[in-house]
């Protein structure tokens, strides 16, 4: 089902077939071969494992730089979100296996545009507007996804502007394994 045309949710753009099979064949080759991590937020380990490179959330993982393979693919988001390749100064890619989702976040406030890339299986993303955890008291009951949008192997999306700031996302449970490529700017 999808709540909404991905691309009325302002900053918010989708596109099927960002890539071609081979070239997600390719992508999954090289990175099954990552070295991934667990990845611990606010004392909680997630399902998903990550590999960060270039500038990560933490100082302390280091800085390992964003790797040749991933270049060709940063130049064509970068093309698509106008801005020059350097500017996305952040990848992540995510291991999600079968059962692993991603909770309700807003990416971190150092980042501006978002740019992710969905490879071997589906996952729908969800959004819903984004609360202050202040504010969180003042909304009793359940906040309810309000757009959402299955991501298909080999599409792409862009978070910027309105959908980057007033709104955060989830991945629920993937069926099977799955790997997203994410590129951030710098804020």
């Amino acid at each position: 089902m999808l709540l909404f045309h991905p691309d009325l949710l302002p900053g918010f753009h989708h596109r099927d077939a960002f890539i071609t099979t081979e070239e997600e064949s390719r992508l999954a080759d090289v990175i099954a071969g990552i070295e991934f991590q667990t990845f611990e937020m606010r004392g909680v380990v997630a399902k998903r494992r990550v590999a960060f490179f270039g500038r990560s959330y933490e100082a302390a993982r280091g800085e390992r730089p964003i790797p040749e393979f991933l270049f060709p693919l940063r130049d064509r988001f970068a093309a698509w979100a106008n801005v020059d390749p350097q500017a996305f100064a952040m990848a992540l890619i995510n291991e999600y296996r079968p059962g692993a989702p991603i909770g309700w976040h807003r990416d971190a406030p150092q980042y501006d545009i978002v740019a992710g890339l969905s490879l071997l299986s589906p996952a729908w993303m969800k959004l819903r507007p984004y609360v202050a955890p202040k504010d969180i008291p003042k909304f009793p009951g359940p906040r309810k996804t309000t757009h959402e949008i299955e991501l298909q192997p080999r599409s792409a999306y862009l978070l910027s502007g309105e959908s980057r700031q007033a709104y955060e996302h989830s991945i629920p449970p993937v069926d099977s394994l799955r790997y997203s490529i994410t590129f951030r700017t710098l804020r």
